[in-house]
């Protein structure tokens, strides 16, 4: 799709997540200057890198459409005069990623219309790789049309997975998928970005991703752009996906099925 072609809400979602992007490769090359500071643990890390691409963010969609509400990451809830719209943004997707020196790290938007994801853009500066879809009309990187992957069966499947964290619940859920899993798969691979996840399902480099303690803004711009891409979204018992739920599974229609017993609670 060429840019003549885009909707004026996806433009101006591509230039906030590009912007952003920009200030965090400045940012990335200059990590040991940064100030790490912590949210619930030590293990839960943000940045003024953080800070400054979420106000980057802001400050273009709020050009584009100045009623409408914001949730970022970083900054909280900020109810617009537009009570219906809200854009839903995580600025630095895989922070740890980030501070460690690994370029797997993205800016994610969504914009929600009434608690449904209509439009989301996901940007790995690094990599140079722009996702984004909207409703109806498709889902690209770099302006390429994709599509989720072909493979029918679990066995030739890889899949991406949110291991959860010091600070993070369900250790014993994650063990027992594992080995409800690893044996019947091709591969299981954790990135640390649940953005990149996602966008990965929607363009085949996946077949599925999970994560069973995952924030709105991890997970909104990623709904749309797998939905759009051919594939499936819901909660990981099965359940009609919600943003605020806390749980996601994305993945081929083919593979889905199976995949939700396979993530069946350990607690029945």
């Amino acid at each position: 799709m060429s840019s003549s072609e885009r909707s004026p809400l996806i433009e101006a979602m591509l230039d906030a997540a590009l912007a952003a992007g920009e200030g965090l490769k400045r940012d990335f090359a200059n990590i040991a200057q940064l100030q790490i500071r912590h949210k619930q643990g030590l293990d839960d890390m943000f940045t003024e890198a953080d800070l400054r691409a979420e106000q980057t963010v802001r400050e273009i969609l709020s050009a584009h459409q100045p009623d409408y509400g914001f949730l970022g990451e970083e900054g909280g809830m900020t109810v617009g005069a537009d009570a219906a719209n809200s854009w839903i943004v995580d600025p630095l997707d895989g922070t740890t990623n980030f501070l460690i020196g690994l370029p797997l790290f993205a800016v994610n938007i969504a914009m929600a219309n009434e608690g449904r994801v209509i439009a989301g853009v996901t940007h790995v500066p690094m990599l140079g790789e722009t996702f984004w879809a909207e409703r109806g009309r498709g889902a690209y990187l770099n302006d390429v049309p994709i599509r989720v992957s072909e493979r029918q069966e679990m066995i030739e499947a890889v899949l991406g997975v949110g291991i959860p964290f010091a600070s993070k619940p369900r250790h014993e859920q994650f063990r027992a998928e594992m080995e409800r899993l690893t044996s019947r798969v091709s591969g299981v691979r954790r990135l640390g970005a649940g953005a990149i996840d996602m966008v990965y399902v929607a363009c085949g480099r996946f077949d599925a991703y999970w994560e069973q303690s995952v924030s709105a803004w991890d997970m909104a711009a990623g709904i749309v752009i797998v939905e759009e891409a051919g594939g499936k979204v819901t909660g990981t018992l099965g359940q009609p996906v919600d943003l605020f739920g806390g749980t996601v599974l994305a993945s081929t229609p083919q593979l889905h099925a199976e995949l939700i017993v396979a993530l069946a609670p350990v607690d029945g």
